[in-house]
């Protein structure tokens, strides 16, 4: 995948993770479909998937970065 995909494709999911990281977004989205017993959970998945995202996005950037400098 070409730097620039990877810099786009990180940045949207980690955005996407912060969202449901730090507003109620998965609570309202799974509580009508009867899902709510999940929300406990979340933490443990989002915390560290947003830690490995924004890694992603780092290591994603100084690589668009070193290529585009060319």
């Amino acid at each position: 995948m070409p730097p620039r995909n990877t810099l786009i494709a990180s940045l949207i999911g980690t955005v996407v993770v912060a969202l449901c990281c730090f507003t109620p977004m998965l609570v309202i989205l799974l509580s009508p479909l009867g899902l709510a017993v999940w929300v406990g959970y979340l933490n443990v998945v989002l915390l560290p998937l947003l830690g490995v995202l924004i890694a992603l996005t780092v290591v994603a950037y100084r690589q668009h970065r070193r290529c585009c400098a060319k």
